[in-house]
């Protein structure tokens, strides 16, 4: 995965913008969902898998954005020169127990297999307690897990795992509230 974000940082920000032309709604809800996301109240934040820093810019408080990916995080300094990002894996963070008040992660939560998200609940848990996750919403007709196909500019394809989800599924998976419920998108708090 770290390759595929690699080789995608460059241009991953044109998915949050571009797919206002083929959904109707959109560019309002990603408003909304951010919206959510300035509202939290200002803590010590982590935003694991931050790629670009284009929700990190939204998140009140300090925060530290952590990739894997090093053009992922390029271009979150870019974004955003005066944060602080750093390299690291998420399922084994390189912090101390209780170093953050917040986890934040969004469009990461949903790329892990079972095993690899009890191992990130319990990083997040160890090093913050409280997780608040962004995900894609279940649509009609779609399967909840799946292994999608991803082509890059490159043209190169990629497996990639992706879960979406149901808003109450999530928010009992996590042991958590829904703060935003839309037609794309899925905020859960968990504390």
């Amino acid at each position: 995965m770290k390759e595929y974000y690699d080789l995608r940082a460059p241009y991953y920000d044109d998915w949050w913008i571009g797919a206002a032309r083929d959904r109707p709604g959109w560019a309002e809800e990603i408003e909304d969902a951010m919206a959510t996301v300035a509202s939290l109240p200002a803590a010590r934040t982590l935003d694991i898998a931050c790629g670009t820093g284009y929700l990190t810019q939204h998140l009140p408080g300090e925060v530290v954005g952590l990739d894997q990916s090093a053009s992922m995080l390029a271009e979150a300094r870019r974004r955003l020169p005066e944060g602080e990002f750093v390299p690291g894996d998420a399922l084994s963070l390189p912090f101390s127990d209780g170093s953050f008040e917040r986890i934040f992660t969004s469009y990461f939560y949903c790329h892990l297999v079972e095993d690899e998200r009890v191992r990130f609940l319990a990083e997040a848990r160890r090093v913050a307690p409280e997780l608040v996750v962004l995900g894609s919403r279940h649509g009609s007709g779609e399967a909840a897990e799946r292994w999608e196909d991803r082509p890059l500019k490159d043209g190169s394809r990629w497996p990639v795992f992706k879960r979406v989800f149901d808003p109450d599924a999530l928010a009992a998976e996590l042991d958590g509230d829904v703060l935003h419920a839309g037609r794309w998108f899925v905020v859960v708090r968990s504390a």
